[in-house]
């Protein structure tokens, strides 16, 4: 699909054995560690991320380099808030905004990664994963002798919160839809589906986006102190402030890249149709943790 921003992915060779990996029956690690620096969303504050390769069944972990006794798991279970990004914590040792490095990690196949960072929160960079999928393509990954433990899903599993919903129906392979419905006539009602196999392409360079109505509350509130139009796409009705956009229906795609993040915390996913409309993140993770329940029994 193209693109209508200045977006390219410059090795399609390297993004093909990607989607190998996505596919594959083993768990999947990275070649080589890399670095990104940048600004936080939330917090403002300047950190570095290093992510490392890590061994079988070690799943993707943080590790606050400033405070390292502590692992963080990435699983549903290290969950502490959800309010405008997703948090995890562990014996009070936080990690904010950690959804689109592990859409990214997530979205091209890598089960197993140590991620240092010296700050509480991962840096939002241009405000999609693009960056980030970039350096795992230049890390490169390799096969790991263990096999990808997917469980499976049997009946159709929703979790709903008046109009917006999150559901999953069995499916063989893994797909995702999601729909959205702005007033802002700039966002309107989207809507977009994809596999997996178009992750890089078609959903990692999707920016967040906002509100100009909102900013001034938000600040208030204690949130978007690094925000900029650098890293985040805002509107004000009809008009974007920072034309012009990677794709038409870019915010929806970013809601998606959003939802593949926070269920990327249930470990790897059953195949199914992965449907939602109008979510949060907080609503994401409450879909997480009831599809979770229903697999265990």
């Amino acid at each position: 699909m193209a693109l209508e921003g200045d977006v390219t992915v410059n090795n399609p060779a390297g993004v093909r054995r990607f989607e190998g990996a996505i596919a594959s029956l083993y768990q999947h690690t990275l070649n080589h560690s890399f670095a990104l620096a940048g600004i936080g969303l939330h917090t403002g504050s300047a950190a570095q991320v290093t992510v490392h390769p890590a061994p079988a069944n070690q799943g993707r972990y943080f590790v606050r380099t400033d405070w390292p006794k502590y692992r963080i798991a990435a699983r549903l279970s290290s969950v502490d808030q959800t309010q405008f990004c997703t948090t995890l914590n562990q014996a009070d040792t936080t990690i904010t905004t950690v959804e689109h490095l592990l859409a990214a990690l997530a979205g091209m196949g890598i089960g197993n990664a140590r991620i240092e960072l010296q700050r509480p929160e991962i840096p939002i960079l241009d405000g999609s994963a693009q960056m980030w999928t970039t350096e795992i393509l230049n890390a490169g990954y390799q096969a790991q002798s263990e096999p990808r433990l997917v469980p499976a899903l049997h009946h159709p599993v929703l979790e709903q919160r008046g109009a917006a919903f999150v559901m999953a129906l069995p499916e063989p392979q893994i797909s995702f839809s999601y729909g959205i419905d702005f007033p802002e006539s700039a966002i309107g009602e989207q809507w977009c589906r994809f596999s997996p196999q178009d992750f890089i392409s078609d959903i990692a360079p999707a920016r967040t986006f906002g509100r100009a109505e909102d900013l001034e509350s938000l600040r208030t509130m204690g949130f978007i102190k690094g925000g900029s139009l650098d890293n985040a796409l805002v509107c004000r009705q009809d008009e974007w402030l920072n034309p012009p956009l990677r794709f038409a229906n870019e915010p929806v795609r970013h809601k998606l890249l959003d939802l593949i993040g926070d269920l990327s915390l249930c470990g790897y996913l059953p195949s199914a149709h992965y449907v939602a409309y109008k979510a949060s993140h907080s609503l994401h993770i409450r879909f997480a943790k009831r599809l979770q329940q229903t697999l265990l029994g």
